[in-house]
């Protein structure tokens, strides 16, 4: 007489389901294994993004921009600005008092994900500025200390919002503010670091202020870079009378995906396909070389693209 063991998800005669059950436990364990594997591996990524970011950024400020004495936008140059009056207050702590109301506001409102690695950025970056002092080759001229730190601190930022988390200040306000009332993020910064400059360069030096300006300027250029800089693509338009003929030659020697919109020529009235595509900038100009050599006559329109997310392309980050 067989026994049968059931249970929501399996069914298991006696005289054969254990062998069955067996094989299955190391499969469960291993796909197990594999999950915890892939969350600790994000874990570490994002980690190790926010820290070697704040570490870029730090040898920025600590090493140029405090030593001549430039303001930054933000909380950050809120500390600046306050350290310069009183020198006695440390730029790390400070900044780390100031990131508290924030902090709890971003837990309150924005996903604990975004502000457990922020938590971790803002004490990491905090405890950075106050511990980190390199020294530097002395810089005369402003206008290159301006670009050098730019560049670095460019770098630092751009790395750190590469990653799930943040390091606090602006960055969390913008996230709520976006999510609540719609504002674009772009706007909240421009508009809080407005704020700094117009206040560093009526208490504190308009000179320094005006190098400061150029400072963020190249600051943002460079963290733009680096955030978007390595998902840069074309796209690309096409107009010919051997749209598929094109399209299958893309999808089999490029290995890209192809989409058709429905076009109409507004001269002749005929009907069209036209041909959307996405390169990168390597592959721009073989792309280019197989279309011509299908159709000389085809009409191609490349654009620039700011970012490019979704299948093959990269993904977006989700607050």
């Amino acid at each position: 007489m067989a026994i049968i063991l059931e249970n929501p998800f399996t069914r298991f005669h006696l005289s054969g389901g254990i062998d069955v059950a067996m094989k299955a436990i190391p499969v469960a364990m291993s796909m197990k294994m594999e999950k915890m594997m892939l969350v600790y591996g994000t874990i570490l990524y994002n980690v190790g993004l926010i820290t070697a970011g704040c570490i870029i950024y730090v040898i920025g400020m600590n090493g140029v921009l405090i030593p001549q004495g430039f303001l930054n936008g933000g909380l950050v140059g809120v500390a600046l600005l306050v350290h310069y009056f009183y020198p006695a207050v440390g730029v790390g702590l400070l900044y780390l008092l100031l990131n508290i109301p924030l902090a709890v506001l971003g837990w309150v409102h924005i996903s604990r994900k975004f502000m457990l690695y922020s938590l971790y950025g803002i004490g990491f970056f905090s405890l950075a500025v106050a511990m980190m002092h390199l020294r530097v080759p002395a810089i005369h001229d402003p206008i290159l200390a301006a670009l050098l730190a730019g560049v670095l601190c460019g770098v630092g930022g751009g790395i750190i919002l590469r990653s799930m988390g943040s390091t606090g200040g602006l960055d969390i306000l913008s996230v709520y503010l976006n999510k609540r009332f719609g504002f674009r993020i772009g706007a909240v910064f421009f508009g809080a670091n407005a704020i700094v400059l117009m206040a560093g360069a009526y208490f504190y030096d308009l000179n320094l202020t005006l190098y400061s300006i150029i400072f963020l300027f190249i600051h943002g250029r460079v963290m733009d870079t680096v955030i978007t800089g390595f998902n840069r693509r074309k796209s690309i338009l096409v107009i010919s009378d051997y749209a598929q003929k094109i399209a299958d030659t893309i999808l089999q020697r490029q290995g890209r995906g192809v989409t058709f919109l429905n076009g109409e020529g507004a001269f002749t009235k005929r009907e069209k396909k036209v041909i959307y595509t996405i390169t990168s900038l390597i592959e721009l100009q073989r792309t280019k070389e197989l279309i011509l050599s299908i159709d000389p006559d085809a009409f191609i329109v490349v654009n620039e693209t700011l970012e490019v997310l979704g299948k093959r392309h990269g993904k977006g980050r989700v607050y």
